[in-house]
C-alpha cells in the first residue's frame, strides 16, 4: 500500500469525522445581534450570541491491511489486436 493511499484515506476519515461531528451540533441563540450605527464616528454593535453543544467525539488510530484492488488498462490497439487473435 502506497504512502498516497494511506494519505487520501486519512483524509476521508477525517473529513467524514468533521462532517459527522459538526452535523450533531445544536446551536441555539442567545441574544440578538444589532448592526452598528455607521457615521464618520462609527459606534460599536452587538454581535449575536450561541451556546453551542457539540457531540463528544473519541478518535484514535489502528493499523489494518488492506487489499487493493489493480487495473489493467489497455489501448485500442491492444483490444483490436486480442480480438483479432480469437478470430
Amino acid at each position: 500500500m502506497s504512502i498516497l493511499t494511506v494519505k487520501k484515506s486519512a483524509f476521508v476519515a477525517v473529513a467524514l469525522t468533521s462532517m459527522f461531528a459538526l452535523s450533531a451540533c445544536d446551536v441555539q441563540k442567545t441574544q440578538e445581534g444589532e448592526m452598528p450605527k455607521v457615521e464618520v464616528d462609527a459606534q460599536g454593535g452587538q454581535l449575536p450570541k450561541y451556546d453551542v453543544e457539540t457531540a463528544e467525539v473519541e478518535m484514535g488510530t489502528e493499523t489494518r491491511a488492506i487489499e487493493v484492488p489493480t487495473a489493467e488498462i489497455k489501448s485500442a490497439d491492444e483490444v483490436r489486436a486480442e480480438e483479432a487473435a480469437k478470430r
